[in-house]
């Protein structure tokens, strides 16, 4: 694109050249040294217009020139301004089409949105309305629960009043003892019991074995050392052999049992939200009425994390009183719960021993055949002949035989023959 003409015209008016739109063709008279103006002049087109120039002078030449650089550094720049309106307009372009398809996308992005939303609160809706329905349920059902609760606790307490069962209890004989300084007044409350227990020790008999327990030891024992013995059979004799009966670890201790007569224990105390002390005194207050066996509270021990409580009454009778019903109405902030009551109990452990030893009143009879008899057939059999003197048997107390399978047998301690 070339420099527009009107710009070229005003060079050219500056450098004293005439208006080529204007001026005649003159023929000024010749001078030494200057340029023939007759000759044919020099052409410069520019927006279709045609420039004639008279060279009068080099200094109207070189502004020629230099408006002839500068004419083509304007196009070269025009050249780089157009090369970069054509590269905006694709950026342009390229942008456009990244826009729409941005904002298609967020279109249904939104969409997708709005009807998540929808979807979201319906299933919100629905889930309140099944929830109000659940709440509204287990309401009706904590009333009918509290409702059968109260009535049995009501039954249970005349049940308990009106049927109570007599009893005789067995006369025994008793001796005294010994004498103790008793630690304080409470002990004559107190019910003490004491239990010697002794833990059975299993012992696993196998297929084609017999145990046998005689009533002398020395029987046994005479049996153990002689070792292989003959039995006869209806058609055969077979050859056992006995054995001593290893018996496994076992324990025995001593357990004492102490039933409190001042103190009882007191559980599912309602979780309220009012501080400890309050539901304590509710407590004392609810036991201390004499209408439901109550009396004069001592002291009360509360424990919110497990709910129990320990009261202690201050007179004798009292705590007998309260365990007789295993469920009291208690009552707080207007609301009505079920308190459980049972003996205040304490327990522990003396003369805790571990042993272990063999059997001396026992033997283990191994290596028996299969025969055609049953096994109460033999086992009848084997019984007889250890029961034969002549055998070197004698008086058995227990026989088992096993023909088939395996089976525990447990021992226990034998206390009758300890003196």
């Amino acid at each position: 694109m070339l420099l527009p003409a009107r710009r070229l015209l005003r060079g050219l008016e500056r450098a004293g050249g005439p208006d080529p739109r204007t001026a005649a063709p003159v023929s000024p008279p010749l001078t030494p040294g200057s340029m023939d103006l007759t000759s044919q002049p020099c052409s410069l087109k520019d927006d279709y217009i045609n420039l004639k120039v008279t060279d009068h002078s080099g200094t109207q030449i070189d502004e020629v020139d230099n408006l002839k650089e500068e004419l083509e550094k304007w196009k070269e720049r025009l050249e780089k301004a157009e090369k970069q309106k054509a590269e905006l307009l694709l950026l342009k372009l390229s942008a456009d089409e990244k826009r729409d398809k941005t904002q298609d996308e967020l279109r249904k992005l939104m969409d997708l949105e709005e009807e998540q939303y929808k979807e979201s609160m319906i299933k919100k809706e629905n889930q309140e309305r099944n929830l109000t329905v659940v709440k509204q349920q287990n309401i009706e059902l904590q009333r009918e629960i509290q409702k059968l609760k109260d009535d049995l606790a009501a039954k249970s307490s005349k049940l308990s009043q009106d049927f109570r069962i007599k009893r005789e209890i067995p006369k025994k004989k008793m001796k005294f003892t010994r004498m103790e300084n008793a630690e304080s007044d409470d002990t004559f409350l107190n019910t003490c019991c004491l239990f010697h227990i002794a833990a059975k020790i299993p012992f696993r008999l196998l297929q084609k074995q017999a145990l046998l327990t005689f009533e002398e030891e020395d029987v046994a024992q005479k049996l153990i050392r002689r070792g292989k013995h003959t039995v006869s059979l209806d058609n055969e004799k077979i050859e056992l052999k006995a054995m001593p009966v290893t018996l496994e670890t076992g324990i025995k201790f001593e357990l004492h049992v102490t039933i409190s007569g001042e103190k009882i224990n007191v559980s599912e105390v309602p979780d309220l939200p009012i501080p400890d002390e309050w539901i304590r005194d509710k407590i004392e207050l609810n036991f201390y009425k004499s209408k439901q066996g109550g009396g004069e509270v001592k002291d009360v021990r509360y424990d919110r994390r497990s709910r129990t409580a320990i009261i202690k009454f201050l007179k004798p009778g009292v705590a007998d009183n309260c365990v007789r019903c295993t469920k009291h109405p208690f009552c707080i902030n207007e609301k009505r719960f079920m308190l459980s009551v049972s003996p205040s109990i304490e327990k522990h452990l003396e003369k805790f021993q571990i042993f272990s030893g063999i059997s001396k009143r026992t033997i283990l009879l191994s290596g028996i055949q299969e025969v055609e008899e049953d096994e109460e057939s033999m086992q009848d059999m084997i019984e007889i002949h250890f029961q034969k003197p002549s055998n070197g048997g004698g008086e058995i107390e227990n026989i088992k035989y096993l023909a088939t399978g395996t089976k525990l047998a447990y021992f226990e301690e034998d206390t009758e023959n300890l003196a």
